[in-house]
């Protein structure tokens, strides 16, 4: 279930000097996970007086609990003196897809979304068994807040500070960044992992689950399947150094 490009905005900042920036991803409906690495990142910045950057990388729905919620904190007004910036996941764009085009409903489920579903009180099973599709698809527009859907539908794509990629899934390898699609940026697993960007760029992203965070050849991933592990890491960049808080 892979869509064509959609034309996210990509943020291109200067080399900003930010005295700490801190990339989540994957959160996957794991809200408490979510709320405890945020507490993680409040203490590191304790040492950090001045302007702190949190990057988020995508992929807020699916899979775990608590979905609704977790978009609700992503809503909230940031930390004094920290900026925040939520990038999209292709499970976030195709929750947005689905909301707009209910008749891909059936589709999207089989890609995920139930649990989806159930963190805005709706039990999919029940409601086809009873209502049938037509009837999920009308509580679907019932429950679901536009507001989470409009953001959703607001978070760019790509965030470039400098040299530093962040996004949810990598690039194309070799590809100008004008030219790279939306798809590529949120769905592309290999050949990016095996030969990195490919251009003067160290990417950020998540999308590929492991065990732990991996660098790769100009990369490093920090998906490390919080569903799964119920570990979600917080990458710190500062003083030109990687660390793991």
């Amino acid at each position: 279930m892979i869509p064509k490009s959609t034309g996210r905005q990509r943020l291109l900042w200067p080399d900003i000097d930010f005295d700490a920036i801190y990339a989540i991803s994957d959160v996957h409906g794991c809200a408490d996970e979510l709320a405890e690495a945020q507490r993680r990142i409040a203490d590191d910045a304790r040492a950090h007086l001045g302007p702190k950057l949190i990057v988020f990388l995508g992929d807020y729905v699916d899979r775990g609990p608590a979905s609704s919620k977790v978009l609700d904190m992503l809503a909230a007004e940031p930390r004094e003196s920290f900026v925040q910036v939520a990038l999209a996941g292709n499970h976030d764009d195709e929750f947005a897809r689905m909301f707009r085009k209910p008749s891909i409903i059936a589709d999207w489920l089989d890609f995920a979304g139930t649990e989806t579903l159930a963190s805005y009180g709706i039990d999919v099973a029940h409601v086809i068994k009873t209502k049938g599709v037509r009837g999920l698809q009308v509580l679907v527009a019932e429950l679901v807040p536009e507001e989470h859907i409009a953001m959703i539908e607001a978070m760019p794509v790509s965030l470039q500070i400098g040299k530093l990629l962040f996004v949810h899934a990598g690039v194309k390898p070799g590809v100008d960044m004008s030219k790279q699609t939306d798809m590529d940026l949120m769905w592309i697993r290999e050949p990016f992992l095996s030969e990195g960007p490919r251009q003067p760029l160290f990417v950020i992203h998540g999308h590929t689950p492991v065990l732990q965070p991996t660098f790769g050849p100009q990369r490093v991933a920090i998906d490390t399947a919080a569903t799964a592990t119920g570990h979600l890491t917080v990458l710190k960049i500062a003083e030109a150094s990687f660390n793991f808080i």
